[in-house]
């Protein structure tokens, strides 16, 4: 007799003969789910296109303005992905690649935190680098940045073997 079969005929009077022999209290931890953890998701919940009172204007690579409304907190990522503008985040704003770089006017660049060591070490994987360059999942809008301009590169440094992009989840 294969193993296959061996387990496959016998798992039933198996798995119901271990189950008589478990106390109330145990029967608890065998139905448990495999993790408890929630789920995470991008953005914020319970926040729709149109909502917001900031303004933040995405320049395309080919030139085309596209002016959207954001809450506080709300990061270039989480917007991109709310609007539906094709911004890359390869490692979904864990700050593993460079692929949100976005460039920004220098005026509201100079209204920002200086960008973390960390951040700067995947600036330095961007494509189109300049001295305004940021990555989208660590600028979060507040009032002082309400009207940014942000300006995409015409191009980005992915990893992925199969060339894929995330997608809102």
């Amino acid at each position: 007799m294969s193993l296959l079969r061996l387990f496959t005929s016998k798992a039933p009077a198996v798995s119901s003969a271990l189950r008589s022999n478990i106390t109330h209290q145990q029967k608890h931890l065998v139905r448990r789910p495999f993790s408890i953890a929630p789920a995470l998701w991008h953005g914020k919940e319970g926040v729709a296109k149109g909502d917001g009172p900031y303004t933040v204007n995405f320049i395309m690579p080919e030139g085309e303005k596209i002016s959207v409304k954001a809450v506080e907190g709300d990061t270039m990522l989480d917007l991109a992905q709310r609007y539906d503008i094709d911004l890359e985040c390869a490692c979904e704003g864990s700050l593993a690649c460079s692929t949100c770089h976005v460039i920004l006017e220098p005026e509201y660049f100079d209204k920002m935190e200086e960008p973390s060591d960390e951040e700067n070490d995947m600036l330095d994987l961007a494509f189109g680098l300049t001295e305004t360059s940021r990555l989208g999942c660590q600028i979060e809008m507040n009032e002082d940045l309400d009207g940014l301009t942000v300006r995409l590169p015409s191009a980005t440094r992915n990893m992925r073997v199969d060339g894929s992009k995330p997608v809102h989840h």
